[in-house]
Order: C-alpha cells, then sequence, then structure tokens
C-alpha cells in the first residue's frame, strides 16, 4: 500500500456534514497513523477540530460568500496549496467543479466522485446518496484503504465533571434546536413551542430529571419553553442554554445521558457520536440518510406519504409543513 505524508480533505458544509466526515478520516489516519491530516471546510464548523485529534490543521474557505468574492476565496485556497506539499487531496462534493479545483491545486494523487469532468482525476469514486451520508463519504478513502467503515465516534477529551445535581444516566437532555441558516433558508426542521411544551412537561410528571441544551441560534425558541413556569420553576429543569463552554461539553452531557432528544441538526449528529439513547425528530429530511440503523437510536416523525422531500424533491419546506405536525407522545409513551 502507498504511502502518504501529508494528506488534503475537502468538504464544505455545516458542522453536521464535518461529523459525517469523521468516519473517512479515522480510517486514513489508521491505515496511516504517520500522516498530517488538513481539512478545508467554512469558517463555521472549524470547531470540528474541538471534536478530533485526528485532524492536524484546519483552511477555512468561506465558499457561501456573495457575489466575486466567493470565487476569489476559492481562489485563494487553490493558491494556498501550491506551497504546503499535499501528497493526495480527497474532496466530497458532486459538481464538475471539484475535479477541476483539485486538478489546479496541483496535488499529485487527487481522489473524487465520479463527474463531467473526473478525467481530472487520478482516482474516481461511484456517488451513492441512497444511504448513510458517513457511508457515502467513506467510500472516498475505499481506492486507499484496507480498513472497514466504522460509525462515527466521539472520544470525550478534556476534564468535564457532571454538575451534582445530575444523576448519571437518568438525565435527560433536551436540544430543540436547529441553526439559524437553515431557518433563514426556510428549511424547517424543528416542531412548534407546543410539541416541546408538552413534552418537557409529561417528562417532568414522571419525575424526569430534563437539561436543556442550546446555544444562541435556539434563543428565540429556548426562551418561549422559559417563560412556561410549570417548567423553568419545576426542580426537576435544569438550564444548560448557552452555558457548555464548547461542542465537547455538549457531547460530555449527551454521553451521560439516559436519552437525549433533538431534530436533525448537529447536536444530533453529536449524540450519534457518542452513542447515546437518542430520539432523533426527523421533519422533511431523509433519516435513512442522516442516522445509522442502531437499537438506540429511535425515529419520530409523522408518518405521511409525502415526506421525505428536502433535497431531492425540494430545497425549502412546502407551505404546509405537515410533517412537522408530530405527536410528542411518540417519545413520553417510551420513557418509563
Amino acid at each position: 500500500m502507498k504511502e502518504y505524508k501529508n494528506i488534503l480533505f475537502i468538504n464544505y458544509g455545516g458542522i453536521g456534514d464535518e461529523i459525517l466526515f469523521l468516519p473517512t478520516i479515522d480510517t486514513i489516519k489508521k491505515d496511516y497513523p504517520s500522516a498530517k491530516i488538513t481539512l478545508a471546510l467554512e469558517p463555521r464548523s472549524k470547531s470540528i477540530k474541538n471534536l478530533t485529534d485526528k485532524i492536524n490543521d484546519v483552511i477555512c474557505v468561506d465558499i457561501k460568500a456573495k457575489g466575486l468574492k466567493k470565487y476569489f476565496n476559492v481562489l485563494n485556497f487553490i493558491i494556498n496549496t501550491w506551497t504546503k506539499k499535499f501528497d493526495c487531496v480527497i474532496s466530497s462534493g458532486k459538481s464538475p467543479l471539484v475535479a477541476i479545483i483539485l486538478f489546479l491545486t496541483g496535488i499529485k494523487e487527487r481522489i473524487g466522485y465520479n463527474s463531467k469532468t473526473d478525467f481530472l482525476l487520478t482516482k474516481k469514486v461511484e456517488l451513492n446518496e441512497n444511504q448513510y451520508a458517513a457511508k457515502m463519504y467513506h467510500d472516498l478513502v475505499k481506492p486507499i484503504t484496507k480498513s472497514n467503515y466504522q460509525n462515527p465516534n466521539i472520544e470525550i477529551i478534556g476534564d468535564f465533571t457532571l454538575d451534582e445535581k445530575l444523576i448519571k444516566n437518568q438525565y435527560i437532555c433536551i436540544h430543540p434546536g436547529v441553526s439559524k441558516m437553515s431557518v433563514s433558508k426556510n428549511i424547517l426542521k424543528c416542531p412548534n413551542l407546543n410539541f416541546w411544551k408538552n413534552l418537557i412537561l409529561g417528562l417532568l410528571s414522571k419525575n424526569k430529571q430534563i437539561v436543556l441544551l442550546g446555544t444562541k441560534d435556539d434563543k428565540d425558541l429556548i426562551e418561549e419553553i422559559l417563560k412556561i413556569k410549570e417548567i423553568s420553576e419545576n426542580e426537576n429543569f435544569i438550564n444548560y442554554y448557552n452555558k457548555t463552554k464548547n461542542i465537547m461539553e455538549m457531547a460530555f452531557l449527551m454521553k451521560n445521558s439516559g436519552y437525549t432528544i433533538c431534530v436533525d441538526s448537529a447536536p444530533m449528529h453529536v449524540a450519534v457520536c457518542v452513542k447515546t439513547n437518542l430520539f432523533a425528530i426527523f421533519g422533511p429530511t431523509n433519516e435513512l440518510k442522516l442516522v445509522p440503523n442502531e437499537e438506540n437510536i429511535h425515529i419520530i416523525k409523522n408518518e405521511i406519504n409525502c415526506r421525505p422531500c428536502l433535497w431531492h424533491k425540494r430545497l425549502c419546506n412546502c407551505h404546509t409543513s405537515e410533517c412537522l405536525n408530530i405527536d410528542y407522545n411518540l417519545i413520553l409513551n417510551k420513557i418509563n
């Protein structure tokens, strides 16, 4: 097997996309333990480096910039690679532009998905989008690795301790929000306030400890939840909104919980990685592509024929978003 010493990965998207990309990096690091790993990503996702010790360096490329700035950013990225002495570049993305960009880097070994320009690659991989996305990304390294795919995993790194109020393996983490970028694009994946209100009150009535997680992106929804005195004043309700220091601390809390409840979001992918008992709530997106088929993962959805529709049928929600009319009892009845 050929030896690689300096490998560049390219994977643009949100932090959830980078988490799904981790098995690809893990496999390379297993087969090439001395290789330096650099990941090119969007600035919004650079915190992925805090979730793994396999990434040595990151290069931030703002490909979402408006107008010509986007193309200047890509050009600067290409120029930047010329001095890095990478011996291999591996990129996700199905656009024909991917192979062109890889060719322009001048990196000798270039691996990507098949496209109209894949003759510019040294190794091309069949793109199979009808599978769990982490497996789809992992297909990229099959030409140069021998190790088998493993689901995304996060090792807790850091000196974290549970609040003395929390009972390990019994409290329930709830992260109810999604990124503001999704909401701004009318990509709605979160049930309404009444769903969360009734679910939390139902769990509190069962004498369950609730840990509410969230960051500034979740501000509007969480502030509405906190206005409900039967929730915020309950002794079993612990408000961790905007109190976790980083994404690794959130992972620590999820790992030590009895259950974690999330919508399709970056925290959901974190919950998958720490192998907690997860209730994953899905509206218009496809759960088969976004979470692995594991016994500890429970899919919560509204069983209607038109879902899932997002990405393969439409780029934003329909005007009714009926798929988000989800019965909170689907979760409540499964927690004793």
